[in-house]
């Protein structure tokens, strides 16, 4: 944390990964540190940083933040969990 930046300026949001984009990430889930105003796109752009799949998997991906539908990637993130959905073969 940086000299002129306060506690309450940063907290975390819990990235949950399904199917494909688990594989790409290898892991179940990843914790990301999220500064004040920080966008979806932003904390999941830190989170796959060096893994271009995983940043192919989450440009097709459906995202819910805290259960719901997100639509804006650009919009601040208040939700506490996103789920990285992508598109799923079959009917």
């Amino acid at each position: 944390m940086g000299p002129e930046q306060k506690e309450s300026d940063v907290d975390s949001v819990t990235i949950r990964w399904f199917a494909g984009a688990r594989e790409a990430a290898g892991a179940t889930e990843t914790v990301v540190e999220r500064r004040e105003g920080a966008t979806a796109r932003s904390v999941l752009a830190e989170a796959s940083a060096g893994n271009e799949r995983l940043g192919r998997v989450i440009e097709v991906s459906s995202l819910l933040a805290d259960g719901s539908a997100l639509t804006d990637r650009g919009a601040p993130l208040a939700a506490r969990t996103l789920d990285v959905l992508p598109p799923f073969a079959g009917g």
